[in-house]
Formats: C-alpha cells, structure tokens, sequence
C-alpha cells in the first residue's frame, strides 16, 4: 500500500507554484523548437533583434538582462548560423547594428508560430480571458522588487 506524501503549505506558495510552471513551460518549449536548432535564449534573442533592428550588442544585453560577453557568445552563434549580420553602425564604428538576416526573418516567423501553439496547449486549461489575466499578474510581479525587506 501505497502512502500519498503530503505537501503541507507548498501548494500554497507563489514560488512553488511558479517553480512547477516554469518546469512545465520551459521544458515544453525547449522541446517544441529544439528540431529548429535554436535554444530559447536564442529564440528570445532573434525576438529582441526583430522588434529593436540596428540596435547594439550593449543594447541588447540590457534588454536581455544579461552582461555584454554572454550577449557577444550569442550573437556569435547566431551569426555563425546565418540568423543575424553584424554591421558598422553609421556614424559610431565602434559598435555594431545587430540585424537580421532574411533566413533569421523566415526561421522567427517559424518559430513564432510553433510557441504560440505550444502555448495553447499549455493555457487550454484557462479561458482566453484567464491567461490574460495569468499574464498580467505575472508582469506586475516580475515588474516589482523582489520581496527582500530593506535593511537599515
């Protein structure tokens, strides 16, 4: 005879909760685009690229949340893919423009679409109206501190 183990306040907590959907979603998602090559970063970059074109690598890496030199090692491989061109900004050749190419245009529309099924699939649980909400909760959270009290 098998026991069930009991979760206590865990099912209660916003960090447990959020910790078994991230799991769930990214998991899911790796796996939906994986055939493409493209890991989610990846993904997430070509995203930035598309909506910000001609922005810098140090642009990008503060939109990212991330420090120049990862930003550098993934634009590298995007390129070394075909995805993206690096070219001399007009009037500071110091930094580069960050583009895409019309094979990364093509593969992101591809992509697009395959993560928004995927998250259809994910959210088929909820009314369109629920995941909406989902979201919006979720960008106040992320768009608030980080719950540390303040020390004096």
């Amino acid at each position: 005879m098998t026991q069930d183990t009991g979760l206590g306040i865990l099912p209660g907590l916003l960090g447990y909760q959020l910790r078994h959907a991230n799991l769930k979603v990214v998991g899911g998602f790796a796996e939906r685009i994986a055939p493409h090559n493209v890991t989610a970063a990846q993904f997430g970059l070509l995203v930035l690229v598309a909506a910000n074109p001609g922005a810098t690598q140090a642009a990008l890496a503060r939109a990212f949340g991330t420090d120049r030199s990862v930003m550098v090692r993934l634009i590298d491989r995007l390129e070394a893919a075909g995805l993206v061109d690096r070219r001399a900004r007009e009037g500071d050749r110091r930094s580069n423009a960050i583009l895409l190419t019309e094979r990364g245009a093509a593969l992101l529309e591809t992509l697009k679409r395959e993560v928004r099924a995927f998250e259809e699939g994910v959210t088929a649980c909820l009314t369109a109206e629920e995941t909406e909400t989902l979201l919006a909760l979720l960008r106040r959270v992320n768009a608030s501190g980080d719950g540390r009290e303040k020390r004096k």
